[in-house]
């Protein structure tokens, strides 16, 4: 098992999609946002617009994660259900 990467169940409700993603959990969340962004504004052929104003919020809780915070800091673990928004 890889203990660097996290594997989460990704919910992404503009576009009524959920995807399964493995997550560096070294890198900070800001940029784990930005890199999901990207992704998924590709995936969809733009219609998931790129944007500097998205949080990660965890689904059971609905606490907004720190940006600033790796995801091993964020307590993020695999089968982490998490929103972005």
């Amino acid at each position: 098992m890889n203990n660097n990467k996290v594997c989460v169940d990704l919910i992404v409700p503009s576009i009524e999609e959920r995807y399964n993603v493995f997550i560096p959990v070294n890198k900070k969340t800001i940029e784990i946002i930005f890199l999901l962004n990207k992704a998924i504004s590709d995936m969809t052929d733009g219609s998931f617009p790129m944007s500097d104003k998205l949080s990660l919020i965890n689904a059971d809780n609905g606490a907004v994660y720190d940006v600033d915070k790796t995801f091993l800091e964020n307590n993020i673990l695999n089968g982490a259900k998490i929103i972005l928004i």
